[in-house]
C-alpha cells in the first residue's frame, strides 16, 4: 500500500500508467480439468517444454509483444504481466493463449496475429516457462494480488461511499455501478474507482440564440466543440459561435486522490466489491 500511498501524493498524471502497468492476477491453481501434473514435496511440478521450442516462442514474443509485455512477459508500458495472468495460469497448451493472441482484444487496445499453430505453441512454451521461473522466485513481487485489496471494510467503504467521500452524488450502487465487481476485479477494479480512464464527459454547448443543447463530448480543441447528442447524432460547433461547459467526472476522482487515507481506500474498494 505504501507504493500506492506515494502515487497518491504525486501527480495525477503519474497514477494511472502506474496502475495500468500492473497486472491484475488471481490464485495460481490451475482450474482446469486436464490432469493434476505429478507433484513435489505436495506443490503440481510446473511443465517443462522443450529449450528450441521455448527459443523460438521467445524470439517471437520479444518481436511482437514485448512492446506491450515486457521482454521477460513481466509487463510492459500498457501490457500486464503475463507472468501472473489467471488465463495463463488456467491455460492448457495454448487452448487460452491462442484463441487471445488470434482474436486480440480491441477493448484492451490488443491487435489479433495470424499466427501459426507452430508459432503459438512456441509463445505458450515461452509464456508458461517465464511464469514457472516467476514463480520459484523469492521477492522481488511485481504485481498485486487480489487478496492485497480484500482488507477493507466494506460497511465503513458504504459509509464513505454515501458520506465523506462524495461518491452518491454521481454513482448509484443499483444503477452505473450495479454489478461492477463482476465486470472488473482486482487491481483493475481499484484502477476504475480510483482514476476511470474511461469516463466520458458530458458538454453543455449554449448557442448565441440560448437554446442550450447537453450531450456526451466527442471533440474539444480551440476550434471546435463536438458532441453526441441523446438521438445519438453528432453535432459540432465553432468554438468562437457558442460557450460550452464540461462535466468531466474523471475530475472528481482526481480531486480525492491527494485526500484519500489508506483506510478510506481499502474500506471503499471493498464496498465496491460486493456489487455483483
Amino acid at each position: 500500500m505504501n507504493l500506492l500511498r506515494s502515487a497518491l501524493h504525486g501527480s495525477v498524471l503519474l497514477v494511472a500508467p502506474l496502475l495500468v502497468s500492473l497486472a491484475v492476477s488471481a490464485a495460481q491453481t490451475p482450474t482446469h480439468s486436464a490432469p493434476a501434473p505429478a507433484k513435489q514435496n505436495g506443490t503440481a511440478a510446473p511443465k517443462s517444454y522443450p529449450p528450441a521450442l521455448v527459443e523460438s516462442g521467445g524470439s517471437l514474443f520479444r518481436q511482437d509483444c514485448s512492446f506491450c509485455h515486457g521482454r521477460d512477459a513481466g509487463g510492459g508500458e500498457s501490457g500486464p504481466d503475463l507472468t501472473r495472468s489467471k488465463l495463463v495460469t488456467e491455460d492448457v497448451d495454448g487452448d487460452k493463449i491462442g484463441a487471445v493472441v488470434r482474436n486480440g482484444r480491441p477493448d484492451k487496445g490488443m491487435p489479433h496475429f495470424d499466427f501459426s499453430e507452430r508459432q503459438i505453441l512456441g509463445l505458450t512454451a515461452f509464456i508458461h516457462s517465464q511464469q514457472n521461473t516467476a514463480i520459484t522466485k523469492k521477492g522481488g513481487r511485481k504485481g498485486v494480488d487480489v487478496s492485497d485489496l480484500q482488507t477493507g471494510n466494506a460497511e465503513a467503504g458504504k459509509q464513505y461511499f454515501d458520506g465523506a467521500g462524495g461518491c452518491a452524488t454521481c454513482h448509484s450502487p443499483t444503477g452505473d455501478l450495479a454489478g461492477i465487481a463482476s465486470r472488473y476485479q482486482g487491481l483493475e477494479l481499484e484502477e476504475q474507482m480510483l482514476y476511470p480512464k474511461h469516463a466520458k464527459s458530458r458538454v453543455t454547448v449554449t448557442l448565441a440564440a440560448g437554446q442550450t443543447i447537453t450531450g456526451t463530448l466527442d471533440y474539444l480543441d480551440e476550434f471546435t466543440v463536438g458532441l453526441i447528442d441523446p438521438t445519438g447524432s453528432y453535432r459540432s460547433w465553432r468554438t468562437s459561435d457558442v460557450q460550452y461547459k464540461v462535466d468531466a467526472p474523471v475530475t472528481a476522482h482526481a480531486d480525492l486522490l491527494s485526500k484519500y487515507t489508506d483506510a478510506d481506500i481499502h474500506n471503499l474498494m471493498a464496498y465496491l466489491q460486493t456489487l455483483r
